[in-house]
């Protein structure tokens, strides 16, 4: 399971990073869609960050370094 979890923070971080250098791309441009797609990559930009996150803490509660029950 940890194995899994560890390939899919790879995979999360590695589209995070795509993600973010789309919208460091997307600031040199000039044409008219440049504000809608800036706007539409930062949410792309949050929402493969939460998944990353998820993963994550999903790998904390694999190690046990987090504790949900009682």
């Amino acid at each position: 399971m940890s194995g899994v979890l560890t390939i899919l923070l790879y995979i999360a971080a590695a589209a995070l990073f795509i993600v973010l250098a789309l919208g460091i791309i997307n600031l040199v441009r000039t044409d008219d869609r440049q504000a809608s797609r800036s706007n539409q990559l930062m949410r792309w930009r949050i929402g493969v960050q939460a998944i990353a996150v998820l993963i994550l803490v999903a790998m904390g509660v694999a190690a046990g370094a987090i504790n949900l029950g009682s």
